[in-house]
């Protein structure tokens, strides 16, 4: 990993891809085992398990329960062999989250300071974003991420809608700086509680954050890749 900062931005932003889709197919794998193994426990003993099942928990509960049975028996050997899948994910989440927080340290990237983009995000954000310079505006940026709004009006009411078009793993990431801003005290909270002073819906003014954010992420992306040109000539 010591090699990442001799890379070229586009180099940087492949590997940051790389990274953030390895990890959600991480996720997602983990998913699939907790639920597999959540039915296995809710047949083993009354009321299954909580529902967010770690494999410390899910190994101690085992250990307490007694099959009655040759299909309760295998039950129970299946699940213990998701916890072993279960332990081998969880370290895989922690050494690409590693590698993942080592490549957005060495991009020297400025998104990390934007309210509610940690690394995880900075990733996906840069990795899907991409070469910055083939948006020629933030609205273009917008349109490719799908936070640009679409006219839905009918009869005197106007109204707008997001796109469902764009990359949806870009939008999602920006969608969870969002949620990360409402859940405390932050610009963006405090934008959105002056939309709905002004008569907008909780929707409506979630949306207009969206693309605010939208925005900012563009301009630091503008200004990470000016500042990388402007290092380069030094670095040679």
């Amino acid at each position: 990993h010591g090699r990442l900062r001799e890379v070229g931005a586009e180099d940087v932003t492949v590997v940051l891809r790389m990274l953030s889709d390895r990890r959600d197919q991480l996720s997602a794998s983990r998913n699939r085992t907790v639920c597999r193994l959540h039915n296995h426990l809710r047949h083993l003993r009354p009321g299954g398990a909580a529902l967010h099942l770690t494999a410390e928990r899910g190994s101690r509960l085992l250990q307490r329960i007694r099959p009655d049975g040759v299909v309760a028996v295998q039950r129970k050997q299946l699940a213990h062999e998701l916890l072993v899948d279960l332990r081998k994910v969880d370290k895989q989440l922690i050494d690409i989250d590693q590698r993942i927080v080592e490549a957005v340290t060495a991009s020297r990237t400025t998104l990390t300071d934007v309210v509610g983009v940690g690394p995880i995000l900075a990733a996906v954000i840069i990795g899907h974003a991409g070469d910055i310079h083939r948006f020629p505006s933030r609205a273009h940026f917008a349109s490719y991420a799908g936070t640009a709004p679409i006219e839905a009006s009918s009869g005197d009411v106007s109204r707008h809608r997001l796109s469902r078009r764009g990359n949806r793993r870009l939008n999602a990431a920006i969608h969870m700086v969002v949620l990360s801003q409402l859940s405390h005290t932050s610009p963006g909270r405090v934008y959105v509680d002056r939309r709905l002073a002004e008569g907008k819906s909780r929707r409506e003014a979630m949306r207009a954050l969206k693309r605010q954010l939208c925005n900012v992420i563009y301009r630091h992306l503008v200004d990470d890749a000016a500042a990388e040109r402007c290092a380069a000539p030094a670095a040679a």
